[in-house]
């Protein structure tokens, strides 16, 4: 039995719905601990090409168990939406496969209007939010203001839990932002609209993964973002609202007595964030944008452009960190295939000293980027499938990251399809 967690080491969008659509092989059950509907994780294999937002990335494996933990921000309407159009294109999804916690509270329709409330009063001090009520959601988590999952059993408490919160929302909404009060036919609609299509899939998961654990089931752990998005740990408060580290796993789960094995962390060849705040290597202009354009880096969620930039040493190394990551999947590398000489952030100049360390967030709009330069392999990667299809350019970009992080660099992705991929 074995558990292992799989991580985003940077700022989220490494391709981490990638590496758990090619490791579910080896897994009974891939559990998401966190995030909600604001995650983009692109899966390519023999079934099509999926981007998904709620739903675990192990969904495409015959036999295995897929759970959306009590630290997840379940929204029903994108649920069931992507439940939908997922099945429409011949993926089976049962109560079987697919498993909600019932301790697992709602992201309730007032969220994302609150989320893009806020973001336009913020103005031009906005956080970049993917507006889906995410910010909102967890705040409300905390205050004790949401509805569990489970509460969908106990239709008459619940309308009158539902009623309470309504009433106090709607203060906010019509006295701070001058919008519409929410209703209670309008709550009932939603209830009756996507609260009881994911009803049959609610249960108790820890019981479940309890079972699991004691049968000596291999369980996944599945994230959201990265390290530098993390609520207590990243580029606050340009962050997420949640835990994004291996670390709140067991508890975001289900199965807090959980001991994480392994844990995979996934780093993009080069840097790309979506978003606002810090963003010490990032290019612009001409070089920028064919970057972008070679690596296809726009939302898997929101569609935005992402920034780009060389992968930083600084920030990667630090993340890594933050997961203690035990392996590392290295991903896109062959978009890197075009360039003549690769960027490559190795240092930061903070207050007019090289530094290694990641600075306090605060201190991030100061810092400047060291970079070097590593000569390019200009040719096609993507047939690579062992560590000698690389060529030598390629192999030292690879082992020079590797030892600057100080961590194996386990799986080198050369491609978006499953087996696209060099193990070593």
């Amino acid at each position: 039995m074995a558990n292992c967690a799989i991580v985003g080491i940077n700022w989220g969008d490494e391709g981490k719905g990638r590496m758990v659509d090619l490791l579910t092989e080896d897994y009974d059950v891939v559990v998401r601990f966190q995030g909600g509907g604001n995650a983009g994780h692109t899966v390519i294999n023999e079934k099509g090409k999926f981007a998904l937002h709620l739903l675990p990335s192990g969904i495409f494996r015959d036999g295995v168990v897929n759970i959306l933990g009590n630290g997840v921000a379940l929204d029903p309407k994108n649920l069931w939406t992507e439940m939908q159009d997922v099945m429409a294109k011949g993926i089976e999804i049962t109560p079987d496969n697919l498993k909600i916690s019932d301790r697992a509270s709602l992201l309730l329709p007032w969220h994302r209007d609150m989320d893009e409330l806020e973001e336009m009063r913020l103005a031009d001090k906005k956080y970049g939010s993917t507006k889906q009520g995410i910010a909102p959601f967890y705040s409300d988590k905390y205050q004790k203001k949401t509805i569990l999952a489970g509460e969908l059993f106990y239709p008459e408490e619940l309308k009158s839990h539902l009623a309470d919160l309504m009433e106090w929302k709607n203060l906010t909404l019509t006295k701070v932002y001058g919008a519409k009060p929410y209703t209670m036919a309008m709550l009932e609609e939603w209830l009756e609209t996507y609260c009881e299509k994911i009803k049959p899939y609610i249960c108790d998961i820890g019981a479940f993964l309890k079972e699991a654990h004691a049968s000596g089931k291999n369980i996944l752990f599945e994230a959201q973002l990265g390290s530098l998005r993390d609520l207590d740990y990243g580029i606050y408060p340009y962050t997420t609202s949640s835990n994004t580290t291996a670390a709140y796993a067991p508890i975001g789960s289900g199965l807090p007595s959980a001991k994480i094995d392994d844990v995979i962390g996934v780093v993009k060849a080069y840097s790309t964030c979506v978003g606002e705040g810090p963003f010490v290597c990032e290019m612009f202009g001409d070089e920028a944008e064919e970057l972008r354009k070679n690596g296809f880096e726009y939302g898997a969620k929101t569609g935005r452009p992402r920034r780009v930039g060389p992968i930083d040493i600084v920030a990667t190394r630090y993340g890594v960190e933050v997961q203690a990551a035990t392996a590392i999947a290295l991903t896109k590398l062959d978009v890197l295939s075009y360039m003549d000489k690769i960027p490559v952030c190795t240092h930061y100049l903070l207050n007019g000293e090289q530094t290694d360390r990641f600075p306090f967030p605060s201190a991030l709009k100061n810092a400047k980027p060291v970079i070097e330069y590593f000569d390019g392999w200009k040719c096609d990667i993507s047939g690579a499938r062992n560590w000698d299809d690389l060529p030598k350019a390629a192999q030292k970009y690879v082992t020079f990251i590797e030892k600057q992080i100080g961590c194996p660099i386990k799986y080198v992705s050369v491609g978006p399809e499953r087996d696209s991929i060099v193990i070593r």
